[in-house]
């Protein structure tokens, strides 16, 4: 207790923002301890700030410790401020300390506590500095707003609470904006003074690591001890500190690529493990066994983490501005086949020369193409004379069709493959895949490549058919769910929509509806419920199967094995809690993707449609010739139910078939029949005027478009079901009984609207002058198309 007591008289405790900024305006210098509840503050000065305080008796310096958990001026502290020594004058930070490093504070308590005497004296000014590091930190934070702003602009909103189209996703693609990540290196004074930096910097070059800054530094023990205080209680500390200061070190600043992802990583593989003997165990050709000499006499140090990066560089480098990222290369995606002879004679050999030339096999299928599917695919060469011969090779055994992923794709495939006429490829290219693998007795070359983007997103297609699948980040691994989305990005998947939730046990339940009755299912449906999932849409050809490629093995172990880029081998624990979840079927995934997502509908590219009410209305407001196009689509598969539906009406009103048969082989009134069934017959009426006007092009505008009415009235009468009729009822109750016992639906509208019917003559006079053999014709048609459409 008296040593407490002690301690508090010694330092002023401010715990609010209140007691800040009062300490803030008081006179003198003071020394402030910034500390965080968790950690407490540094006591093993305590000693040596009271012996410095006795001995310099000066009235103008002031200890205190603050507690950056209830102070808002020390936010950016928290979680960064153990241990910081924060040095104020006049309101106003002067200088920093970071470590427990007894003789920098102390020599910067008696450098500032002069000046600040000079100061009052008027004999010098205050100059106020920024913390670096959190300068840094604060710089960073900015550029990642307004990357996240940039993104954000990128994104579609989408309807349904939290679902979110994506858009394009090559352009979300991680890097695009910002810094580069970096990392800090000192080649110590043991491998400056064997004179091995020339080799050294070689070495990193070599491994494609660009080196952003490098000079020859000297440290001092301050330094040294500041540095490294993260190692202050180690036994050699002191010995570590007389190596670290008995010669010149060089500090380096290194990236790699167009935004230096994973050089931190990347550069401590690169430099081995800390003991120099372990390194020449483990791994003899990294840098520390090469260059090193024994213990912590390693030759060379790394930055261990991106924050550690960012403070080294503040360390040595205060003001050195890292470089923007350059964005990550969009990546191409192309069909690679490999046709019959080539597969079934040097698969693996050409597999081998394809992971090689540093391209990733996105998607693979095996396929064995019939004639007809073959001719489609080549229809562009169907006037060769070489064509038939392609065909034959292409259905003589299975295909094996791959996408291809890298940065240019299309052109480095095709570069590969060599020209695509054999001879000239032995000649002009005897590496090229298409020499290497040719065949003697055929001109036909053994592999093909797509020859531009447009090319090859339909030939993928035509392969790899546009499907959706259910991606899940467990609550495991939600934690890295932005690098899960980079490597779903870089798989070429669009992420159509997005759902953070916590699933409820129904919905767990679904996803792993095929593992019901194992020993881990419960355990399973518990895991899936016990924390916020982020559940998403994925969009790709062949989306099913290749996100289960991704993905990976259940058992993040046999992943490891069997598939060490998989996401479950990256950030798979055990079994159960393996990252991710991915569909097992198509019906799985729409099964699922309806349970969670509700009915969404998908444009060719894989994209969320806008909302069912506005597509309707898109439908409503297009122009009729090319509604009338769709519908005509339609009609061969439901031509029979139609026919079955006329000779129900043959046998109830024959003469009514015989009045609307000239229509029907114009058929304006079957295109248009969809739209009458839905609306009433008032609020269809420009609609149906404007289609007849269109496609039988009357020379007057307005009449015949009238005359046409009631003839498309009567026709939508004998094909409709007979369920429809009530409709009519209700529309025109006194004309109905007339139109079903005679059958002749349009003559009392008819004698209504003489000009019309005299137009109507006129535009119907070539079907009337042969009404019985177009009636002939038209049964005898239906006789022939029902069999095609069977068949």
């Amino acid at each position: 207790m008296a040593r407490r007591k002690q301690e508090a008289q010694l330092q002023q405790e401010i715990e609010t923002q209140e007691e800040w900024e009062d300490m803030l305006s008081k006179e003198g210098l003071y020394v402030v301890d910034i500390y965080q509840e968790w950690s407490g503050p540094c006591t093993c000065l305590i000693a040596n700030l009271r012996r410095l305080k006795n001995e310099l008796g000066d009235e103008l310096l002031h200890f205190a410790v603050a507690k950056a958990d209830t102070i808002d001026a020390l936010e950016k502290y928290r979680g960064h401020c153990e241990p910081c020594f924060l040095f104020y004058a006049g309101g106003v930070l002067v200088a920093v300390v970071r470590g427990a490093n007894s003789p920098k504070i102390l020599r910067t308590i008696t450098e500032q506590l002069q000046h600040e005497h000079k100061v009052i004296d008027g004999g010098a000014e205050r100059k106020e500095i920024k913390d670096p590091y959190i300068a840094q930190m604060e710089s960073q934070e900015k550029l990642d707003e307004e990357e996240e702003e940039k993104e954000e602009e990128g994104q579609k909103m989408k309807f349904k609470g939290e679902i979110i189209n994506y858009g394009d996703s090559d352009d979300l693609l991680p890097g695009s904006e910002g810094k580069k990540e970096i990392t800090v290196c000192l080649i110590k004074p043991d491998a400056v003074a064997a004179g091995k930096v020339p080799e050294i910097v070689a070495d990193i070059e070599a491994h494609g690591i660009e080196i952003l800054k490098n000079e020859e530094r000297h440290l001092t023990e301050d330094e040294v001890r500041q540095f490294y205080s993260h190692l202050q209680d180690e036994s050699f500390f002191d010995d570590f500190v007389k190596f670290m200061t008995s010669g010149t070190s060089h500090v380096l600043v290194l990236t790699k690529g167009r935004t230096g992802e994973n050089i931190i990583s990347e550069f401590r593989d690169l430099i081995g493990p800390t003991d120099v003997e372990e390194a020449k165990e483990a791994q003899p050709e990294s840098l520390r066994a090469k260059y090193g000499e024994k213990a912590f006499m390693n030759a060379l140090h790394g930055s261990s983490s991106e924050e550690t990066a960012m403070r080294e560089l503040a360390f040595f480098f205060p003001d050195y501005v890292v470089p923007e990222s350059e964005g990550k290369p969009k990546v191409q995606r192309t069909l690679a086949l490999i046709r019959p002879d080539a597969f079934k004679n040097h698969k693996d050999e050409i597999l081998a020369n394809i992971n090689e030339a540093g391209f990733k096999v996105a998607m693979q299928k095996e396929v064995q193409l019939t004639k007809e599917m073959a001719e489609d695919f080549y229809r562009e060469h169907k006037d060769q004379d070489y064509f038939e011969e392609l065909v034959l090779r292409m259905t003589s055994g299975p295909v094996l069709a791959l996408g291809l992923a890298r940065e240019d794709a299309i052109s480095g495939w095709r570069h590969m493959l060599g020209p695509t006429e054999v001879e000239k490829a032995k000649a002009e290219a005897p590496d090229s895949l298409r020499a290497k693998f040719a065949l003697d007795d055929t001109k036909i070359n053994m592999l093909h490549g797509s020859d531009s983007e447009e090319t090859a997103k339909k030939e993928l297609e035509f392969f790899f058919p546009m499907q959706q699948t259910v991606a899940v980040i467990k609550p495991d691994a939600v934690g890295t769910k932005d690098e899960i989305i980079d490597r779903i990005h870089e798989s070429g998947f669009k992420i159509a929509a997005t759902k953070e939730q916590q699933l409820t046990r129904e919905l767990a339940e679904e996803f792993y509806a095929d593992h019901k009755g194992k020993d881990y299912y419960e355990d399973l449906v518990e895991h899936m419920t016990s924390g916020p999932t982020y559940v998403m849409v994925l969009s790709r050809e062949d989306a099913v199967q290749g996100w289960r490629e991704i993905i990976g093995p259940t058992d993040p172990e046999k992943a490891k094995e069997e598939n060490p880029d998989s996401l479950r081998a990256a950030y798979g624990k055990n079994i159960l809690m393996n990252a991710v979840h991915g569909s097992s079927t198509v019906e799985h995934a729409e099964t699922s993707l309806k349970k969670i997502f509700g009915e969404l509908k998908f444009g060719p590219d894989g994209s969320v449609l806008a909302d069912e009410a506005m597509e309707t209305e898109k439908r409503e407001g297009e122009e009729g010739i090319e509604e009338g196009e769709r519908e005509t689509e339609q009609i061969p598969s439901e031509e029979p139910t139609e026919k079955s539906q006329e000779e129900e009406k043959k046998e109830e009103e024959p003469p009514k078939e015989d009045a609307v048969k000239p229509e029907e082989e114009s058929k304006p009134t079957e295109e248009e029949k969809p739209a009458e069934e839905s609306k009433p017959a008032e609020e269809e009426k420009p609609a149906e005027e404007s289609k007849p006007a269109e496609e039988e092009k009357p020379a007057e505008e307005s009449k015949p478009e009238e005359e046409s009415k009631p003839a498309e009235e009567s026709k939508p009468e004998e094909s409709k079901p007979a369920d429809e009729a009530p409709k009519e009822e209700q529309k025109s109750e006194s004309p109905k009984p007339d139109e079903e016992q005679k059958g002749e639906e349009a003559k009392p509208e008819e004698s209504e609207q003489k000009p019309e019917q005299t137009e109507k003559t006129e535009e119907q006079k070539p079907a009337e002058e042969g009404e019985k053999k177009e009636e002939e014709k038209t049964e005898e048609e239906k006789k022939e198309e029902t069999p095609a459409e069977q068949g």
